[in-house]
């Protein structure tokens, strides 16, 4: 049996232990908003990377965008030192989840295992794919103590909510430096026969409404900016969202719908604030002043951030024109370009010959519909050498009865290992 076939071997053998590890990951609700448990499980993952060696970080993001003493957003960063020089290799998965939402037939937080599935909120995005790569990572150890460079895993904060006290955090403090780092796998569900380059372009913008209070029996003395907003929508469903479909791309994004250009309306609030669940009494009879919606612009890479900005001013200016006594502002939240990897990076090559050896197939190389933490690692720690690979459905995430096949997951660590090795024991291969 050659080293390959014992490290393959190896990871079967942890099958059990993998299956655990996933459970327990699911178990602990990291859920964010608002960013519970983020040091509990950074704690249990510390203990586990000790365990295998590994030099470990525990590091709160303070100051960041999220962070406070209620809710404090901690990362953990795990690395073991190879014998000689040589590159290092970092499996990076974020630790939050999504909130649990309706219509669950399974125990969110249960872990429940039915027909070679776990179950649970993060199964598929991403605790899965942590769990697979932490037991890569733990067989190659195992079988090849001797190799150069070092190894490297990180759990951070926020993904789920633009990763700035994660990911961007620890890109800004040198983790993610190109002179520290050399290749990154992030986790995240794109099926293990897929290889993910990048993703579409984000814009998240918040527009609001003016009009003026008066008492809501003499509505014709105020202003009604919700009124005012309901125009917005309707400029939007004529004319925006039908220009947004006619952008269309040859990229190959998943899922399919996602090759058009898309936007969500995230939320939107006007007039009295809502009262806490206590509050037993009626509103206050007034005209609302003020409307806001938040959107969640998803953009192609053909398209720039400019355009994207422009047609939403366009549109509103047209508004303008149309409607006595609109008054608006547009405040921008955070904007990410779109992210490519190119194919011939080193990262991407070893996982495509990983792919091969382990499945018997050439992958096939996808972009994903949205963001994740790559674009922190590219654009702050200037490190392009970057992919998304990770066991899971991508159409899962953030659904009730979210789950990981078992399989996926065994297949996913062979590759993973499979590219460890490759990278770190060339003198082997």
């Amino acid at each position: 049996m050659n080293i390959k076939e014992r490290l393959f071997a190896e990871i079967d053998d942890r099958q059990d232990d993998l299956i655990a590890l996933t459970r327990e990951l699911v178990a602990m609700p990291t859920l964010n908003p608002p960013g519970d448990n983020y040091l509990e499980i950074c704690e249990y993952l510390k203990a586990r990377f000790e365990k295998s060696g590994m030099q470990t970080e525990l590091v709160r993001a303070e100051g960041a965008l999220g962070d406070s003493d209620k809710y404090p957003r901690w990362n953990i960063i795990g690395r073991k030192e190879g014998n000689h020089s040589g590159d290092c290799i970092h499996f990076n998965s974020h630790t939050d989840v999504v909130h649990v939402g309706e219509n669950w037939t399974k125990e969110p937080f249960g872990g429940e295992i039915e027909d070679g599935r776990i179950y649970g909120r993060g199964t598929c995005d991403m605790k899965g794919g942590m769990a697979t790569s932490i037991v890569a990572v733990e067989s190659f150890l195992a079988i090849c103590p001797e190799f150069s460079g070092s190894v490297e895993i990180s759990g951070t904060a926020d993904e789920e909510s633009g990763g700035y006290s994660g990911v961007a955090w620890l890109a800004e403090r040198g983790w993610f430096s190109p002179t520290r780092v050399q290749h990154v796998i992030i986790p995240e569900p794109l099926n293990k026969d897929r290889i993910c380059l990048g993703h579409r372009g984000v814009w998240w913008a918040e527009i609001e409404t003016k009009g003026r209070i008066a008492h809501g029996c003499m509505p014709f003395l105020g202003d009604c900016a919700i009124r005012h907003m309901g125009a917005v929508i309707r400029e939007m469903e004529e004319a925006l969202y039908p220009l947004l479909a006619s952008k269309t791309t040859n990229y190959p994004i998943v899922p399919e719908g996602a090759r058009q250009s898309t936007m969500n309306l995230n939320s939107i609030h006007g007039g009295e604030k809502e009262q806490d669940s206590d509050f037993a009494g009626f509103s206050a009879p007034c005209v609302p002043d003020l409307c806001r919606i938040r959107i969640d612009r998803r953009f192609l890479p053909e398209e720039s951030i400019e355009s994207v900005k422009s047609e939403i001013e366009k549109m509103l200016e047209s508004i303008k024109t149309k409607r006595p006594d609109f008054e608006y502002s547009v405040t921008e939240m955070f904007s990410v370009p779109s992210i490519l990897t190119e194919k011939d990076a080193p990262i991407v090559q070893s996982v495509h010959k990983s792919i091969q050896e382990v499945l018997g197939g050439s992958p096939e190389y996808v972009i994903s519909p949205g963001t994740y933490d790559q674009k922190h690692i590219d654009r702050i720690g200037k490190l392009k050498n970057c992919i998304a690979y990770g066991p899971g459905i991508l159409d899962l995430a953030h659904q009730p009865d979210e789950w990981v096949g078992i399989q996926d997951m065994v297949d996913s660590a062979k590759v993973m290992a499979c590219t460890i090795f490759d990278l770190l024991c060339k003198e082997k291969n």
